[in-house]
């Protein structure tokens, strides 16, 4: 019988047509700048963005950290979000491998309001570290999949530029925000020095992220990504389904929004949960398990004996992950277990 996999949208599996463009794909070294796919890719990339140039990579995480060391010097500090990904989820890189301090500020939305980071923006450089970053997350992964509002991260632009900061978007998921908000990935992007973005999160390719920035900047991540492993040469066997994701995928991410939404309005109807539909606009839905009198671990675990297999942030914040690989039918017999689950654990 079918397993039901919401733990993430990096579970699914490459389309047929990405893997027909993988066996077809034209390739050279990378390394010198000779293979004809992956240029592709990173021009799609960066027109995509509205950005100068590209660089592609093997990871999300390696995206964020080619960008934290292309930005900053070793010693300097840079602001993240107490929940960013960057923060959380990359083994303490930005202090392991850029040398970087990372100033912790704690926002509801994921971005910081001005007034909370203008003081590490003026100190006296004599005498503190230099902060030369801030970074923002869009969605947001532990905040729920929320997106940052425009006119929020032009705020947080405008407020950096006057300081000469730069801005790194994390937008692994910069399309799932992009639909959420009614607009273009550009329109988000612009408000930014650099983005990151993913091609194996919700667009179901099996591997990759790629950088954008001006093309200066790209020119010095390039280096920068060579120093951490990160040289690749006949890339265009996987850029070739990047180039399907960027072209066929992005627009069906609002099916997996529609999808997120059936299940939280079906767990929404559970009082214990306390959980708003409107909360979640994206393809993630997040419940706190406490009223349930059962762990986050343990509700999951319940659910994978039914076929659904779900994840947790920690030990009470369970998080459901719509995806390509989840049709509606999927969808409807998940939310049905999970209510059900549920609705069977209150007092």
């Amino acid at each position: 019988m079918k397993i039901i996999d919401l733990r993430s949208d990096t579970v699914t599996k490459p389309t047929l047509e990405m893997r027909q463009a993988m066996l077809e794909a034209e390739v050279g070294d990378d390394c010198h700048g000779e293979d004809p796919t992956v240029k592709q890719l990173q021009n799609l990339a960066a027109e995509k963005m509205g950005k100068e140039a590209a660089l592609y990579v093997s990871s999300g995480t390696m995206a964020n950290n080619v960008a934290l060391m292309t930005h900053t010097q070793v010693g300097e500090t840079a602001i993240v979000d107490a929940e960013a990904h960057i923060y959380y989820y990359e083994s303490a890189a930005i202090s392991s491998l850029a040398g970087v301090m990372p100033i912790i500020v704690d926002h509801p939305t994921g971005c910081p309001d001005p007034d909370q980071i203008s003081y590490y923006l003026q100190r006296d450089p004599t005498r503190f570290p230099l902060t030369s970053l801030i970074c923002l997350e869009s969605t947001h992964n532990r905040r729920g999949g929320r997106p940052i509002a425009l006119d929020r991260i032009a705020s947080i632009y405008q407020f950096a530029q006057a300081h000469r900061t730069a801005v790194h978007l994390d937008g692994a998921r910069i399309f799932n925000a992009a639909h959420a908000l009614g607009v273009s990935a550009w329109e988000i992007a612009q408000y930014t020095d650099s983005v990151s973005f993913c091609l194996s999160k919700g667009l179901a390719a099996p591997v990759g992220s790629l950088l954008v920035g001006t093309t200066e900047f790209i020119q010095q991540a390039v280096r920068i990504r060579r120093r951490l492993g990160g040289g690749m040469r006949q890339a265009g066997v996987i850029a070739a389904a990047g180039i399907v994701a960027l072209t066929e995928m992005v627009n069906r991410l609002q099916e997996d929004h529609q999808h997120a939404q059936i299940i939280a309005e079906g767990l929404a109807e559970i009082e214990a949960l306390e959980l708003e539909p409107g909360d979640f606009p994206t393809n993630m839905v997040v419940f706190n398990t406490r009223n349930l009198g059962i762990s986050a671990p343990d509700f999951a675990k319940q659910a994978a004996a039914k076929r659904v297999r779900i994840s947790y942030f920690d030990p009470q914040r369970v998080r459901i992950v719509t995806n390509n690989d989840a049709d509606r039918e999927d969808v409807l017999y998940a939310a049905d277990v999970l209510v059900r689950l549920a609705k069977s654990m209150q007092n």
